[in-house]
């Protein structure tokens, strides 16, 4: 996801004293999957459950191609074939890092492919590819395995009665640690930073690590209730910049999810099944829309302030996820990686 702009964190704490954002099992299956997938990544693969007041669900990732077209600037990009999963890294060539998977449709006449799919009763987003599971085994027994999800549409918050922080296209993950194919702690991600916790400490169904999709912002936490996050990496009861979570609708991912493995040495994709797109992990640009700017009537700016806007650019993907660590927390200047041994209050 994007993260909300340094700068909104002082203009939340201002807001503080009359401001609130309000971001606001059935039996697991998996039906297929290869036999070079390590056991292990599957058998502790994390399940999610999705907050009841999230209009936004998982979304099949070839899907925001069809739906979206490549600009730079706001200015279409010519491409010599039609973008597909099998293709899109050839934006790269054409200034790939700034060029935006931007919306045909007027996101805020809400068009249909922006709700993704809501899971059936086994959890699964059916007919939707949601999400990526990338391996990176460091060797010696240490495996890191990344379990990438993938949302069309970022609700963000409201502050003042305002959409703050909306935008097109939505990674999250949860990356989990192995040694020897034992699961040993977890990185939950959460807007500009997360939270790491041992395997022993998070809650689990069966052996499966649990996550909460906070509403409209999607951002994954370890437990249910209120999360403020106004200052990164913190988990507190409440505050200005809030997220929500509660066990809504049980999310499997890996019922729709493609499987890869990452060679950190070569910076290499491979698929662990031949029918599974690889291009577009290559592809280093951004999965929805540029930032609005004031002079797009769709753009909202609490008092003008700049990091109130609600709408922001969409994010990178899982190439830009900090997939080789040394920590289970990705480098962040001036923070520091705390594993936790228990889970909040």
């Amino acid at each position: 996801m994007a993260a909300l702009p340094t700068s909104l964190v002082a203009f939340a704490m201002a807001l503080l004293p009359y401001a609130q954002l309000v971001l606001s099992a059935p039996a697991l299956l998996f039906e297929r999957q290869s036999a070079a997938v390590p056991e292990f990544v599957t058998k502790y693969a994390p399940v999610i459950w999705l907050d009841s007041k999230d209009a936004y669900f998982p979304s099949d990732i070839g899907a925001q191609l069809a739906n979206t077209k490549p600009q730079i600037n706001f200015v279409d990009v010519a491409v010599p074939n039609t973008l597909t999963l099998d293709n899109l890294d050839q934006l790269n060539a054409n200034d790939g890092a700034n060029v935006y998977l931007t919306s045909v449709a007027d996101v805020t006449t809400d068009p249909a492919w922006l709700e993704g799919v809501k899971p059936n009763a086994d959890g699964k987003t059916e007919g939707a590819v949601s999400c990526a599971v990338i391996v990176n085994d460091h060797g010696a027994g240490n495996v890191d395995a990344f379990y990438m999800h993938f949302y069309a549409n970022n609700w963000g918050g409201r502050i003042l009665g305002q959409n703050v922080g909306r935008h097109v296209g939505d990674w999250e993950h949860i990356m989990v640690r192995f040694k020897d194919g034992n699961p040993t702690a977890l990185w939950y991600s959460q807007h500009a930073f997360g939270q790491a916790f041992t395997y022993d400490a998070v809650e689990k169904q069966g052996v499966r690590p649990v996550g909460y999709s906070s509403n409209g912002s999607h951002a994954i936490w370890s437990n249910t209730g209120t999360h403020d996050h106004t200052i990164p990496g913190l988990d507190l009861p409440q505050g200005p910049l809030e997220d929500t979570t509660d066990q809504g609708t049980l999310w499997d991912p890996l019922l729709s999810a493609y499987f890869y493995s990452y060679n950190a040495d070569t910076k290499a994709f491979a698929a662990y099944d031949d029918s599974y797109p690889l291009a577009w992990l290559n592809y280093i640009g951004r999965w929805g829309d540029e930032e609005y700017p004031d002079s797009d009537p769709r753009q909202n700016k609490i008092f003008g302030i700049d990091a109130s806007a609600e709408f922001v650019g969409g994010p990178t993907g899982p190439i830009d996820k900090q997939l080789n660590r040394s920590n289970v927390c990705p480098t962040r200047d001036g923070s520091i990686c705390v594993v936790r041994p228990v889970l909040p209050p």
